[in-house]
């Protein structure tokens, strides 16, 4: 007897992935797919130990050279108050100029790297990079009207730092206001939003330049390429308390991560409010983009390379791709740092001569593979 049931459901309702266990991306490693918990406890481990190494190499190392046992010896007594006191000179290269610095580094190669991660599962494009929603356009030419003679006196006392993390709200909103469409935000308006914000932003920083007394400019211009020069410690508790509350809020919505980088109808079949995610991951990567610029300036492609290799080493899920990228990218922003200035001692360069000699040849192999429609 013919059955009068309605029809079947499809096949793919059955088979709809969960948001505990994510459909791996086709470019993910077939090894994350059996051992995904060792392969993160690896590269944790092994991405915590090259951390700590870097931030050893980077306190140690520089135009003045540390010994490592002073250099134990500084924070050792600086922190837990025990041991003899260290030389006066090693303590102040070690405690007042290096370690802030490489703090510093370690922040803002780690904020750039989960906005960058985030970034690129938010609008589905694995050439994404914090810097694409024109945030870090807005945040610099706050700063740079902050450093130059032209500006107000009132802006000039806000400071670099609270100015540039200022921009970055100011562009946010911006990119918010003309990237929705009826109240919904998609990932092509939200890009194509930001680089015309971005743009703008931009032309309104070269005008400010091109009034600016010639004296500033070269600071201006080292300021916008990147650096973590005269970072101080008191400065760098409000970003890393913020960039410490992104990542974990990051985390408690790692399986709505995971859904919205399947897909908008994927996303929505698992019960994700897309739209309202989507906001709320524009404000956490502006907040984590604009106290990176806030505290190093203009630093670019850690963003777009990092959250690559650690979504090859780590695999796909969000729960564990963050806290990979934040460990890797902050030992290889910690590593750059030490390169600006040790190729050219006692003189050092901005920090984004030498991402962009890494970032621009990974980024046109990125281009070059998605454009032959091979997995990225």
């Amino acid at each position: 007897m013919a059955s009068i049931s309605g029809p079947r459901t499809p096949t793919r309702s059955r088979r709809s992935p969960t948001l505990s266990t994510p459909t791996p991306s086709d470019g993910e490693p077939a090894h994350w797919k059996s051992s995904g918990r060792l392969t993160f406890v690896t590269v944790l481990l092994g991405g915590g130990i090259a951390l700590v190494l870097a931030c050893l190499a980077g306190i140690a190392l520089g135009s003045v050279n540390v010994p490592v046992a002073d250099v134990w010896a500084t924070l050792r007594y600086q922190t837990l108050g025990t041991g003899s006191a260290p030389d006066d000179l090693y303590a102040m290269i070690v405690w007042q100029l290096r370690v802030p610095r490489v703090l510093a580094a370690v922040l803002v190669g780690a904020a750039l790297s989960v906005a960058g991660a985030v970034l690129q599962g938010m609008v589905r494009n694995p050439l994404a990079d914090p810097f694409v929603l024109g945030v870090s356009s807005g945040a610099s030419l706050a700063a740079v009207a902050v450093m130059s003679s032209v500006s107000a006196l009132w802006i000039r006392n806000l400071g670099v730092p609270v100015a540039a993390f200022a921009g970055a709200i100011a562009a946010l909103l911006l990119v918010l206001l003309f990237a929705q469409h009826q109240g919904e935000f998609t990932g092509p308006r939200i890009v194509l939003a930001g680089v015309a914000v971005g743009q703008v932003a931009a032309a309104a920083t070269s005008l400010i330049q091109l009034s600016s007394e010639p004296a500033e400019i070269r600071g201006i211009l080292f300021w916008m390429m990147g650096s973590v020069a005269g970072a101080e410690l008191d400065a760098l508790t409000v970003p890393a308390v913020l960039a410490v509350a992104c990542l974990a809020w990051l985390l408690v919505q790692g399986r709505g991560l995971n859904a919205l980088s399947m897909g908008d109808d994927d996303a929505v079949a698992l019960g994700v409010d897309v739209n309202r995610l989507r906001i709320q991951l524009i404000v956490i990567v502006a907040i984590l983009t604009g106290l990176a610029v806030s505290v190093a300036g203009g630093v670019g492609f850690v963003g777009l390379i990092i959250p690559h290799i650690a979504r090859f080493a780590a695999g796909s899920d969000y729960r564990r791709l963050l806290p990979a990228a934040a460990v890797l990218g902050a030992a290889f922003l910690v590593v750059i740092d030490l390169a600006a200035r040790a190729i050219n001692q006692p003189n050092e360069y901005p920090l984004t001569i030498f991402t962009a000699a890494l970032g621009g040849p990974f980024f046109l192999w990125l281009l070059k593979r998605s454009r032959s429609g091979g997995a990225v």
